[in-house]
């Protein structure tokens, strides 16, 4: 990676941070697409999250014209001054991940301002190329209509081409094969021609590729495969670069279908076939190392001696799984039940598979790893428990924030030691911010009671970054909960807090309806609560 790929924001040069003048959801969206590999993803939340609710979508015309727009910055050792656009002033790692954003979502884009950040992007490839970058400039010149040369030519170096061929060769020797679009050979033209003209047909489907040992592929598999080949042909252009974007498998974009569902939806005539036994099961490659899984997950009880960092080679088959296949492997390996210990080895593992899961198998994941075990608490969660949560939680937030935050604060059994260990989620450090939102948006669409206020209160003391209409809902929620809990302690510290650290973002309507929320509080902190306000203007 080149320096320039590493470097942070703010880092060329001695002036402000690049888009430090920008308003606060495009900063954080810059944030987001910081997040390393996965900030397409990241900033596909941040979309989601800024646009919940019913807000005012995001501005994209004035994003674009930020990113155009030249400013004077220092270069070189000898302090001279440039004019540069913010765009190039970003890290370039930064940038792929912008430029993999603006594939998943340019059709809800103005193309004027869309055309200006590619011209400058290819511009400065001419004296920095990226190959990288280059790709996905010219994948966007082809959607937006303007990359016609482009039609049919590979964007892949010769090099490139051959080693994906070889990668897919490899895959295509397992159950569900990949398969390469095939360069027309000239004999096999010919002999077509020749069986055309002396009138044969084939009466016999065309012979699959045999595995190495000389035996085809599993019927199963090949009917899955045809299944699957439906699928891609009907899924629209745009969905696919959702994906490309999303390195999880999963975009936070709204009403994605879960994944699997296409599948099911193709063919009624197989599930109705088989019982549903059969019709439920898992690959058979997966299946045939179910017994290794569960000798590892034993040698998770013995403690972590001897087992290695890297994920085993069976835990890329989860990639295999459909969520309700996922849902029955977790069943027969007895996730729920496995030690804090084996936890988070297993936690750590599934982290360092390559690609992430998929948001829906993440999410089951994450309702059988978690979601028992800590409405099941009675004490305080263990340091072990904590950690497993808090890692996955960092990469998955999406799934965690679905399957579990939301049940745990719904649930009726719900107690100190799940509140606990909430707050605590809420607290840790690895969090970013565009995970903080995602979290807030949850827990502003869930029915609030004691619990939520605690937890609400933990989160908003890292000072979240919010639209101004999320704020006023917010306050709105904030307001109305005040005539019921008069006196709840656990929201008269979040009454505090909320004055406190957002007391720049309250406005003279909302400040009336706090003090219509606080008159009638009667706990020992009415007084504090009461001066607060008035600190906060007429």
């Amino acid at each position: 990676m080149s320096t320039r790929d590493a470097a942070p924001l703010g880092a060329e040069g001695a002036g402000p941070a690049p888009g430090a003048q920008l308003e606060a959801p495009a900063r954080l969206l810059l944030q987001a697409l910081q997040a390393g590999p996965e900030g397409a993803r990241r900033g596909l939340g941040v979309l989601r999250a800024l646009g919940s609710r019913g807000g005012e979508p995001f501005c994209w015309g004035r994003f674009l014209e930020a990113l155009c727009r030249e400013e004077p910055v220092v270069q070189g050792p000898d302090g001279r001054l440039e004019l540069k656009p913010l765009l190039l002033r970003l890290p370039q790692l930064c940038q792929r991940n912008l430029m993999s954003l603006l594939m998943a979502v340019w059709p809800s884009l103005p193309e004027s301002g869309l055309l200006s950040v590619l011209q400058i992007a290819q511009q400065d490839l001419v004296s920095d190329p990226d190959a990288w970058l280059r790709a996905l400039g010219e994948l966007l010149q082809r959607d937006l209509g303007g990359g016609a040369s482009l039609e049919g030519a590979s964007l892949l170096s010769k090099r490139c081409q051959r080693q994906l061929q070889g990668l897919c060769r490899q895959l295509g020797q397992g159950g569900r094969r990949l398969k390469l679009p095939q360069v027309p050979d000239p004999e096999e033209e010919e002999e077509d021609r020749d069986s055309q003209q002396s009138g044969k047909r084939r009466k016999e489907p065309e012979e699959e590729p045999a595995s190495p040992d000389g035996e085809r592929a599993p019927k199963r598999f090949r009917c899955s495969e045809r299944e699957e080949e439906a699928d891609e042909e009907k899924r629209p252009a745009h969905e696919s670069l959702e994906s490309l974007a999303g390195g999880e498998g999963a975009s936070p974009i709204k009403n994605q279908p879960v994944l699997g569902a296409e599948t099911s939806k193709a063919s009624p005539s197989l599930e109705d076939a088989k019982g549903p036994a059969e019709s439920l099961r898992l690959p058979k490659a997966l299946q045939d190392q179910v017994p290794r899984l569960q000798q590892l997950l034993k040698t998770f009880g013995e403690g972590l001696e001897g087992l290695e960092d890297a994920p085993p080679v069976e835990l890329q088959l989860l990639h295999e799984c459909s969520p309700s296949q996922m849902d029955l492997l977790c069943a027969q390996l007895q996730l729920p039940q496995l030690s804090d210990t084996g936890l988070l080895q297993l936690c750590t593992w599934l982290l360092a598979l390559s690609p992430d899961l998929s948001f829906s198998n993440a999410t089951v994941l994450t309702r059988s790893l978690f979601l028992g075990r800590i409405l099941s608490l009675t004490s305080s969660a263990s340091r072990l428990l904590m950690t497993a949560l808090t890692s996955f939680c960092a990469k998955y937030t999406h799934p965690v924030c679905t399957a579990l935050l939301g049940p745990v604060l719904q649930a009726p059994g719900t107690g100190p030691a799940q509140t606990e260990l909430l707050c605590c989620l809420m607290k840790d450090e690895s969090l970013e911010p565009g995970a903080l939102v995602l979290m807030l948006g949850q827990i502003l669409e869930l029915p609030w009671k004691e619990e939520t206020f605690s937890v609400l209160q933990s989160l908003l003391e890292r000072q979240v970054e919010m639209t101004p209409e999320k704020f006023n809902v917010l306050m709105e929620k904030l307001c109305k909960e005040g005539l019921a809990a008069t006196t709840s302690m656990a929201y008269a510290k979040l009454m505090l807090t909320v004055m406190i650290k957002y007391q720049a973002n309250i406005t003279a309507a909302q400040r009336l309806g706090l003090a219509v929320a606080l008159e009638p509080n009667t706990t020992f902190l009415r007084k504090s609560l009461q001066a607060t306000l008035r600190h906060l203007g007429p």
